[in-house]
């Protein structure tokens, strides 16, 4: 099969027909076999209605019902699990991105040896509280991920299948699967500016809270797939520079006040001196990132997937 396009939604029955058509009309127009798989992320209206109607007349048509709303990472994970196709897309169901892009980015992704394309709405049709943000999110997520894409939020991307299946989107992570990817070792990620057009049907789902939640996603994303199986570099760099400081200025402070001593200088007592409060505040917080990466390193060292490793290609094995 040579496509999957996966759609996540959350009431959005007014467009699911419509959007249908569209691809249909378009990946047939291009004579690429395909599969449609709808995620309905908990609907309340006749979303799920209107797929399995699709379904009795469209062999193409695929469908999961979540029983509450879970997320389109959720959504998204789910039906990366199920696709078959050879490019796997990702669109949003509100018709705001174009079906007329896929044949394009399809042919982009292996004549280009892509591991992944992500869409970049250049040209957008939504209010300034939405496209300011999003510009700054933007921003922040290149500088953070060391990855220069335009657009980490388009809805429109594909992927080898190979990319999906070696990747787990939880959360709010739905924007950050080129990182992900690149973490997981899938470095050929490609850009391609695509028509967006104005929401036709209902409102976005998405609300402010999301600039809050996705940089903590990413900071987890990068921490993870840093020091997934090696936690102690970094709670343990971390815990060692505290207790050395905190080593070293209570030194200092005993030092002074022998030094004092000797001399027959009339000083305060140890405690009175704000310094030695410092220093055990040190000493604490670096025994406590010490221990917090010890059994942060023998929760890692027993996990199942401890010596789990991605291996591209084999040469020589059966």
């Amino acid at each position: 099969m040579n496509i999957s396009v996966i759609i996540p939604l959350l009431n959005e029955a007014e467009s699911l027909s419509e959007l249908h058509a569209l691809i249909k009309r378009v990946l047939d127009q291009a004579k690429l076999s395909y599969e449609i798989i709808f995620i309905d992320d908990g609907s309340t209206d006749d979303s799920w209605v209107i797929i399995e109607k699709l379904k009795t007349t469209h062999p193409e048509v695929k469908g999961i019902r979540f029983r509450r709303n879970y997320g389109k990472s959720a959504a998204l994970n789910e039906g990366f699990a199920l696709a078959q196709g050879d490019s796997v897309f990702t669109m949003d169901a509100d018709l705001q991105d174009s079906p007329d892009e896929l044949p394009a980015m399809h042919a982009q992704l292996w004549k280009d040896n892509y591991d992944l394309i992500s869409g970049w709405k250049k040209k957008r049709y939504d209010p300034i509280t939405k496209t300011l943000p999003t510009k700054l999110y933007n921003w922040a997520t290149r500088r953070m991920s060391g990855i220069y894409l335009h657009d980490f939020n388009c809805g429109l991307k594909v992927y080898r299948n190979e990319v999906v299946k070696n990747i787990e989107v939880y959360g709010e992570m739905h924007r950050y699967i080129p990182v992900m990817a690149h973490r997981a070792g899938f470095k050929r990620i490609g850009e391609k500016v695509v028509i967006h057009q104005s929401r036709k049907y209902g409102e976005t789902k998405f609300g402010l809270s999301r600039f809050i939640r996705g940089p903590l996603d990413l900071l987890s994303i990068i921490f993870v797939s840093k020091f997934g199986k090696r936690p102690m570099h970094f709670f343990g760099l971390g815990g060692a520079l505290a207790f050395l400081i905190g080593f070293f200025l209570t030194a200092y402070v005993l030092m002074d006040k022998l030094i004092a001593l000797q001399s027959g200088v009339r000083q305060s007592l140890v405690t009175d001196n704000p310094l030695f409060y410092l220093a055990l505040v040190m000493l604490i917080i670096g025994t406590q990132l010490f221990m917090g990466g010890f059994l942060a390193e023998m929760l890692s060292r027993n996990a199942p997937n401890r010596n789990k490793y991605e291996i591209s290609e084999r040469l020589g094995f059966e």
